[in-house]
């Protein structure tokens, strides 16, 4: 005889078992960026920062170097995610718990900035290492069922272990070799996808040109947070004519690239054949090249928040060469993403990089305003030069970016 509190009847009269959440990748659906993904990215606006607060507290060669390879690491850190939110929903169930996790590690590593290569040179290689395990281990559960997914995964784990590896290890020494070992693992962690290929990974080309665009941005109001901290609460006319002329600089480099780049070049990933091809541009054009953009943005900064500080007085070697270098490896970063995209060079913002550079030792000899002037108003007439440029192409580009697809479809029918 059957037990009748097993029958039908009775588990009806049951109250519903619930099991307990398993944590599981729910892929992406659509190529917007979601709400989480820019909470998410809010932790870099406080790391982006510390590096140019690095810089600030140690103005030589070696502190700007030492704010760059910290900028390199967190860089590589961010645009492993950038790839995983590409095959993963960060919002779906318990995964978001794990993404406030590792906003909660790379909280720490960015408090730990400023001693990275001091007292807490261990702990921001820890804070590092366990945001990167995260992000390897929702990697390897949404590449559990493909095998090519899955394969790729283990072999960026191999060369994550090492790299972060590195980095605790570096924390044992100073000078040239702890230096050394972070440029090792550096080279290892962004040679790792360059030698091991890309045709197991997978992405949504617009979620990623859009995440890098956003990047851009925090990258840039960043340099508008070190102009008012440059300021330190003083105002004048000296100190009021720099932060208008520091204003005009982020403006400029956001048109530059804003204007019609972006827009192509997320156009070009999105056409790419799928695979190998389209993951090697993404790599290369974004992962690779964009951080020359962000390294850029964080120099010149830099060199801005020196300026307002000390408007009247001559900037030194290491501050100018940050603050007309930074605007160069912007410029210069361009240039290469635009090669690797339509394989042609840009001839003007060529120039002005170069330009830039040449001006270095004219900056130390001229007050720190008027070198803040003379890179605005040179970054000004490219763009009126490259906006003079464009032809009603540029309109129709700007245009279909807000048409919806059908409109598009339209135009484009009307084109051909």
């Amino acid at each position: 005889m059957s037990d009748p509190g097993s029958s039908p009847a009775a588990d009806r009269g049951r109250p519903p078992h619930h099991r307990a959440p398993r944590l599981s990748a729910v892929r992406r659906e659509g190529g917007r960026v979601t709400p989480l993904e820019l909470f998410f990215d809010l932790v870099f606006v406080l790391a982006i920062t510390e590096c140019t607060a690095l810089m600030s507290h140690h103005p030589t060669w070696s502190g700007l170097a030492q704010g760059l390879l910290v900028l390199g690491v967190l860089w590589w850190a961010w645009a492993a995610y950038a790839w995983l939110t590409s095959v993963i929903d960060p919002e779906a169930g318990p995964v978001r718990l794990v993404f406030f996790a590792a906003m909660a590690s790379m909280l720490i590593a960015a408090i730990c900035v400023p001693e990275a290569f001091g007292d807490l040179a261990l702990a921001f290689a820890l804070a590092i290492g366990f945001f990167r395990v995260a992000h390897i281990a929702l990697f390897a559960i949404a590449g559990s069922d493909e095998p090519n997914l899955a394969r790729s995964v283990r072999t960026l784990a191999i060369s994550t272990a090492i790299a972060v590896g590195l980095l605790a290890a570096a924390s044992a020494f100073g000078g040239l070799a702890q230096a050394a070992l972070w440029i090792l693992a550096l080279a290892l962690d962004f040679g790792g996808p360059y030698f091991f290929g890309v045709e197991g990974w997978q992405l949504v080309p617009g979620h990623f040109a859009e995440r890098h665009g956003l990047i851009i941005i925090i990258a840039l109001g960043e340099s508008i947070v070190e102009i008012g901290s440059g300021a330190a609460g003083h105002l004048d006319l000296g100190i009021g004519t720099a932060a208008v002329l520091g204003v005009g600089v982020a403006a400029a480099l956001w048109w530059l690239y804003f204007d019609v780049v972006a827009l192509v070049s997320a156009r070009r990933l999105n056409e790419a054949e799928p695979g190998r091809v389209q993951n090697a541009l993404a790599r290369d054009s974004y992962s690779y090249l964009h951080l020359l953009l962000v390294a850029g943005i964080v120099l010149a900064a830099f060199g801005m928040k020196t300026v307002l500080a000390h408007t009247g007085a001559h900037l030194h070697w290491v501050t100018a060469f940050a603050l007309l270098g930074g605007i160069s490896t912007y410029l210069l970063g361009l240039v290469a993403f635009r090669y690797r995209h339509v394989r042609t060079w840009n001839r003007y913002k060529l120039l002005l990089a170069a330009v830039l550079v040449v001006l270095i030792p004219v900056a130390t000899a001229i007050p720190a305003l008027l070198t803040l002037a003379l890179a605005t108003a040179l970054l000004a007439l490219l763009v009126v030069r490259e906006h003079a440029g464009y032809d009603e192409r540029r309109d129709r580009l700007r245009s279909r970016n807000t048409m919806t697809d059908a409109e598009a479809e339209l135009l484009g029918n009307q084109d051909a």
